[in-house]
């Protein structure tokens, strides 16, 4: 059987009421909810909770923040030879690279023939362990980009992001493949 003090903060075990003990007498409890209406309850009825009070020293506190005054190192990322000599495949998915006339093709046509080469060109690349691929897609609507994020979406190991701007524009998306092992 628990013992309860003035002041500890209870809630009864059937009903969706807290408060705060504010008289026991015997087995009974007297509590006054959060609403502020006093209650009384038998002390089988009610069970302590805790009020999650954290309590921190000064000292502690003093310790933290010296430690967070502390310039942090900066860790700076070197590239592996290997990765900076890596290749990158550049893949043009501009209509005019792909086919020698579109003339008589519908955008869904033209759209489709662009995404079938991005597929084809992402497993070829991740089959060939090849880690970066640059998908030149162009500005325009945005429409050929939206469908190939959602194509990368499908690839569990696959990080897309922008293309370097200096270099691509607004067009372009790097993929990144994840090699394992």
């Amino acid at each position: 059987m628990t013992v309860f003090q003035i002041g500890d903060k209870v809630e009864t075990l059937d009903d969706v009421i807290s408060g705060k003990v504010i008289k026991v007498s015997g087995s009974t409890v007297t509590m006054e909810t959060t609403d502020g209406f006093s209650l009384n309850f038998e002390s089988n009825e009610l069970v302590k909770i805790d009020t999650g009070d954290i309590k921190v020293s000064n000292y502690e506190i003093s310790q933290i923040k010296a430690e967070k005054e502390l310039p942090k190192k900066r860790r700076t990322q070197v590239m592996k030879p290997k990765e900076r000599n890596a290749p990158k495949m550049e893949v043009d998915l501009h209509i005019h690279q792909l086919t020698k006339s579109n003339k008589g093709m519908s955008n869904h046509e033209m759209l489709n023939l662009q995404l079938d080469t991005a597929r084809r060109q992402l497993d070829f690349a991740v089959r060939k362990r090849i880690q970066k691929v640059v998908f030149i897609h162009g500005v325009g609507e945005g429409i050929l980009k939206e469908e190939l994020y959602y194509l990368f979406r499908r690839y569990e190991n696959v990080k897309y992001y922008d293309a370097d701007y200096q270099k691509y524009g607004l067009g372009a998306t790097e993929v990144y493949i994840y090699q394992n092992a």
